[in-house]
């Protein structure tokens, strides 16, 4: 595992990124925009360097002595999902859910990079170079990020319907392609190495859909991010929102030249790639219904409301949602389901469970987190007007007491504000609305993934003196996810 100062260094490589906002970013590592998050993208490399955290994030020492990185399994076994999941879990759980994609998050683009093409298979070569691709990843700690591909909105409006594409392919020759176009939203674009382009660019290579793995500092590319979620906010009134802003971002490629080894042909399936994806990304959802459930608890004692019976029922209705996804996630580690070439992946039936549930009680969740501590939280001071003279008596007299003094009771109520009420909860909501697909989409691989159709029909009818045919129903899980929605340029 390399240390936050690899990382901090490798971002030092001439990439171009712009900050709407805030304008051409310099250094990322510096920049006020962006510095912050680097800082705990280092922190997320040195835990694993840290003692008090290596028994979680390191697998058991192999026959040579040496312990890998659980972020950096390609899994065979129910045990190895279990122990991945549980990194996920405590260091995702760190941000409030608001870091989504991590280096560990890149291990499982690659993973779906590598068993895509396995289960389509593409040649020798193409699934050797994306072996080789996340073997490099998990022996340099190098940091990766997904991109669907899909055109923005302009490119969706373009007069001639063929060229409503995200992508072209300017020239290629035998050592690689060199490709022009702009992609849009991403997580994360201005802090990895490495962007993955899956296949709705609708780019294609000798009548194949192509998907591919982009460098951010190669020549030809330009990252431009989102205006960043919090400007001179102190950590004390936004911390959340002043650490851990991801930067979602478009990026633009101006004939880019990539060889062949970093262009991949694979499944055009939705559950090829996203089957790893959306694992990771129900443990990103689990921390934030998780700390909103923690903070509602804490607020319950620093309000004097825990022994209230209307507040207890508010605690018990976040229980019964942070509950129900930690099942659906126990039951899809221990009840996997593996590829043609053996590793093992979440059942994504339980995923979809989960999700679905997340998705239909987050409005609910951060309402509670928002009615709990009353009108409190709206009029919370900050550290500044706490330390004012004039106003310090006053306000510790407002705010303090009950065993809390007014600075703790303030800084309870500015994270929750923060938590459920900042602009960075409402990029995160607006983004998880779009980037997986929304509860349609979660609603459409359920559909899919759910196996016992004919068995519970069939199952049915021996309760019935009657001779019945089989009944097959085979057909509703079959039928394919919603495609994108359409857009109609004006006439």
């Amino acid at each position: 595992m390399r240390t936050g100062a690899d990382y901090r260094q490798s971002l030092r490589d001439g990439r171009k990124v712009w900050v709407m906002g805030e304008g051409a970013i310099a250094d990322v590592v510096t920049h006020p925009a962006t510095s912050a998050m680097v800082e705990e993208y280092a922190l997320w490399y040195d835990r694993h360097l840290d003692p008090a955290w290596q028994d979680l994030l390191l697998a058991p020492p192999d026959a040579t002595g040496d312990r890998r990185p659980w972020a950096y399994v390609a899994p065979r076994t129910a045990a190895e999902l279990i122990a991945m999941g549980r990194s996920f879990a405590k260091t995702i759980f760190l941000s409030a859910g608001n870091i989504t994609h991590t280096p560990a998050y890149g291990n499982l683009i690659a993973l779906g990079v590598m068993t895509a093409a396995q289960t389509l298979n593409a040649s020798e070569r193409s699934i050797a170079e994306a072996a080789a691709y996340r073997e490099e990843i998990a022996r340099t700690g190098r940091f990766l990020t997904y991109c669907g591909g899909a055109p923005i909105i302009g490119q969706r409006l373009r007069p001639d319907p063929g060229e409503r594409v995200s992508l072209t392919v300017v020239r290629d020759s035998d050592a690689g392609v060199v490709i022009r176009g702009r992609l849009g939203m991403h997580t994360s674009p201005a802090y990895v190495e490495d962007v993955y382009i899956g296949s709705l660019s609708g780019l294609e290579i000798g009548g194949q859909r192509a998907s591919f793995i982009v460098p951010v500092a190669a020549p030809g590319v330009t990252v431009l991010c989102r205006k960043i979620a919090t400007r001179d906010a102190s950590p004390f009134v936004a911390p959340l929102s002043s650490r851990y802003d991801e930067l979602d971002g478009q990026m633009w490629l101006d004939d880019v030249f990539l060889p062949w080894e970093c262009v991949f042909f694979v499944d055009l399936s939705p559950e090829a790639i996203p089957r790893w994806l959306r694992w990771h990304h129900l443990y990103g959802w689990l921390a934030k219904a998780e700390f909103t459930l923690g903070l509602a608890l804490a607020l319950a004692d620093a309000m004097g409301l825990k022994q209230h019976e209307p507040t207890i029922d508010y605690l018990v209705e976040l229980i019964e949602t942070v509950q129900t996804v930690r099942t659906s996630l126990t039951a899809a580690e221990r009840d996997p389901d593996f590829t043609d070439a053996g590793y093992c992946f979440p059942k994504h039936a339980h995923l979809a469970a989960g999700g679905i549930a997340l998705l239909k009680a987050r409005q609910r969740m951060s309402e509670i987190l928002r009615i709990l501590p009353g009108s409190s939280l709206v009029v919370a001071p900050s550290e500044r007007d706490l330390a004012v003279p004039e106003l310090s008596a006053g306000l510790e007299e407002s705010f303090g007491g009950g065993g809390y003094t007014a600075v703790q009771r303030a800084a309870l109520l500015q994270l929750a504000w923060d938590h459920v009420s900042s602009a960075l909860d409402g990029r995160e909501a607006a983004f998880e609305s779009h980037a997986s697909g929304g509860l349609p989409n979660w609603r459409g691989w359920l559909r899919r993934s759910f196996r016992d159709y004919n068995a519970l029909a069939n199952a049915v009818l021996p309760a019935l003196d009657l001779p019945m045919s089989e009944i097959d129903v085979s057909n509703i899980g079959a039928a394919l996810i919603a495609p994108r929605r359409q857009v109609s340029p004006r006439s």
